[in-house]
C-alpha cells in the first residue's frame, strides 16, 4: 500500500483518522526543509514591505545584515547534535537502549515508547534528546521488523521527535539559561533570574510531568490499525539492515605504535578527566550556572569517557555530521529571516499588536501564542527572545504581568510550533532515513492534540 494514498479507517478510533488525514495531506503538500525556509524568506520579505512599509532594498539590506548572525549559534547547535549523537551511539548506552527497545510487542507500543525515549531526553538536553529519540524509533523498529510485527515507521519517527516539543522547560533551556547570566541584555528590564526559579516552579514542573504522560498516550492512539500500516519503502529497509557502525571494535593485533597510540584509551581518559575537574571546579565556585556552551562541555567529555579510545569517538563524530547538514545550510537563511524581522520592526508590530489587546489574565495565552507563530519564522530560542524577549517584557512590566512566566510563555510558544517546523527534524530525518512530509503529518497532529495542555498550563497555573 503507498503511504501517499492510505485509505482511511472508518472503523478506527478519531486519533487514527486525524493523524492518518494529516499524514496524508504532509505525504502530498509539505516542501523539503530546504524550500520551506526559503517560502518562509519570502512571508518575512512580504510582510516588511506590507505591514512595517519598508523598501524592498531596505528588507534586502537588513537579510544580509542578519545572514550571518548565528553563524556562533549554529556552531552550538550543531555541537549539541553531534555530542549526543556520540553519547547515544557509545556501545555502553547503545545496549540499554536496545534493551528497552525491544521491550514494545506492537506498533502502539513502540510508539509510546519511542515518545517517552524523546521526551525525557529533551528534558535532559535538547540535542540529546534529538538523537535518543531517532535512535531509539530506530532500533524500535528494527526490534518490530526482526519480530515480525507491522508497524507504522513515519508514526514510531514523529513519536521519537515529540520531545523538540517541550525541550524549553528543562536543563538546557535556552532563555532560561539566558537571564539567568548576570549581564544579560534585559537585565535592567527584568533583572536576574536564577535558573532553579525558572525550572522550579508549579507551572513548569505540572507541564513536565503532563507532557511525559499525555504525547504519548496521543502517539499510542495515533497509531493506525497492523493491516493499515503502509509497507516499508525499499530505502527504508535499506536503513533498518544497515550494519551499526559505533559498535564495530577495533582489532590492533599487528598494529603499528603509531596506531596504538592513537587507540590508546589512557589519552581518551585523560583528556575527559580534565575536562571533569573543570566542570566540577566551576559547579563549586560559580554555582548551577549552566549555558549553552557548559551543556556541550559536559556532553563532549562523556562521550569521551564512555568511548575511551579518542580515535573511536572521532569516528562516531564522523558517523553523525550528516545530521548537521540541513544546520549549515540552513541557519543562514533562517538569520536572513530574523534580520528582516528583527530590524524591519516586523516582530514589534505583530507582538505589540497582539499585546495591546492584552490583559492581565489573557496576556500570558497572548504571549504563547505569538511565540508560537514567531517560532514559524525564527526557530531558535536563544534568537526568538533576542526579537521577541524585549516586546514580551515590556509589555509584562506595562500590565503589571510576571516577568518570569512571560518568559515562560515564550519559551513554551517556542518549542509548541516546532512540530510544526521542519527545520530541527532534519537530523531525526538524517538518522532514521526518511523525509520531512513522512512524518510532518504526525507531529502536528500531536502538536494540536497537545495544545491546551500549554494553554491551560499558561492562563490558570501559577509560577
Amino acid at each position: 500500500m503507498n503511504q501517499a494514498n492510505r485509505r482511511l479507517d472508518d472503523k478506527g478510533n478519531f486519533l487514527m483518522r486525524f493523524g492518518d488525514k494529516l499524514a496524508n495531506l504532509s505525504m502530498k503538500y509539505m516542501p523539503e526543509p530546504s524550500t520551506f525556509a526559503v517560502i518562509f524568506t519570502i512571508i518575512a520579505f512580504l510582510g516588511g514591505l506590507l505591514l512595517a512599509k519598508k523598501s524592498p532594498l531596505d528588507m534586502v539590506n537588513y537579510w544580509y545584515k542578519g545572514f550571518w548572525s548565528l553563524l556562533a549559534f549554529s556552531m552550538q547547535i550543531s555541537l549539541g547534535v553531534i555530542t549526543g549523537s556520540a553519547i547515544a551511539n557509545a556501545p555502553g548506552v547503545k545496549k540499554w537502549i536496545r534493551k528497552i527497545c525491544d521491550v514494545p510487542k506492537n506498533g502502539p507500543q513502540g510508539a509510546l515508547v519511542a515518545a517517552l525515549f524523546g521526551i525525557l531526553g529533551h528534558y535532559i538536553h535538547w540535542g540529546l534528546g534529538i538523537v535518543v529519540g531517532a535512535v531509539a524509533s530506530l532500533e524500535i523498529a528494527r526490534a518490530l521488523r526482526r519480530k515480525g510485527v507491522k508497524f507504522d515507521y513515519p508514526l514510531i519517527v514523529a513519536a521519537g521527535f515529540t520531545g523538540e516539543m517541550c525541550w524549553h522547560g528543562g536543563l538546557s533551556a535556552s532563555i532560561g539559561l539566558t537571564i539567568a547570566q548576570p549581564g544579560h541584555f534585559l537585565e535592567s528590564e527584568m533583572g536576574v533570574i536564577p535558573f532553579t526559579e525558572y525550572l522550579i516552579n508549579p507551572m513548569n514542573i505540572t507541564l513536565l510531568i503532563a507532557f511525559a504522560i499525555v504525547p504519548p498516550l496521543i502517539c499510542y492512539f495515533l497509531h493506525p490499525k497492523p493491516e493499515k500500516c503502509a509497507e516499508l519503502r525499499p530505502e527504508t529497509i535499506a536503513v533498518l539492515d544497515a550494519p551499526d557502525l559505533h559498535t564495530t571494535k577495533v582489532d590492533l593485533s599487528g598494529a603499528t605504535i603509531g596506531e596504538r597510540i592513537s587507540h590508546s584509551r589512557i589519552l581518551g581518559y585523560l583528556l575527559a578527566l580534565l575536562g571533569f575537574v573543570y566542570i566540577i571546579y566551576n559547579f563549586a565556585t560559580k554555582g548551577f550556572n549552566l549555558d549553552m556552551d557548559l551543556v556541550n562541555a559536559i556532553f563532549l567529555f562523556v562521550g569521551i569517557a564512555l568511548y575511551g579510545d579518542l580515535t573511536q569517538y572521532v569516528a562516531a563524530v564522523k558517523n553523525s555530521i550528516g545530521g548537521i547538514t540541513g544546520i549549515v545550510f540552513q541557519f543562514p537563511l533562517y538569520g536572513g529571516v530574523l534580520g528582516m524581522v528583527q530590524y524591519s520592526g516586523l516582530v514589534d508590530i505583530v507582538a505589540g499588536g497582539l499585546a495591546s489587546i492584552s490583559t492581565p489574565f489573557t496576556f500570558p495565552l497572548i504571549t504563547f501564542l505569538t511565540a508560537a507563530f514567531i517560532n514559524m519564522f525564527v526557530p531558535s530560542g536563544g534568537g526568538q527572545w533576542a526579537v521577541q524577549g524585549p516586546i514580551a517584557i515590556a509589555s509584562a512590566n506595562a500590565i503589571g504581568a510576571d516577568v518570569l512566566k512571560t518568559s515562560l510563555c515564550v519559551a513554551y510558544g517556542n518549542t509548541w510550533t516546532n512540530l510544526a517546523q521542519p527545520f530541527w527534524a532534519i537530523a531525526t530525518l538524517g538518522i532514521c532515513g526518511l523525509k520531512a512530509k513522512d512524518i510532518m503529518g504526525y507531529t502536528i497532529a500531536i502538536m494540536l492534540l497537545s495544545g491546551p495542555i500549554f494553554m491551560l498550563g499558561v492562563t490558570f497555573l501559577p509560577v
